[in-house]
């Protein structure tokens, strides 16, 4: 399952979620608003202090796929269902 860490006034959080729901991909998403407790625990994981934060599975360094474009890029290059299908 994909975890899209968001932010409910992100434009990108919102293409990064339909772009998941097109594909027919389940996702949870964890809402977080920027610079709470919950966003930093999250900075502290991956060094990023963007949103949307896109894992494939769990909220960890070595399952981050990045943001928004880098996802949809993945799409593109038809590689994103072969990264998250061998998880």
């Amino acid at each position: 399952m994909i975890t899209i860490v968001s932010s409910s006034i992100c434009p990108y959080c919102q293409m990064a979620k339909q772009l998941m729901d097109d594909l027919h991909i389940p996702y949870e998403e964890k809402s977080v608003e920027i610079w709470s407790e919950e966003m930093n625990e999250v900075v502290q994981t991956t060094w990023m202090m963007t949103v949307p934060q896109i894992f494939n599975w769990d909220i960890s360094k070595e399952n981050l796929l990045w943001g928004y474009s880098e996802v949809s890029k993945l799409h593109s290059e038809w590689r994103l269902l072969n990264i998250i299908n061998n998880k």
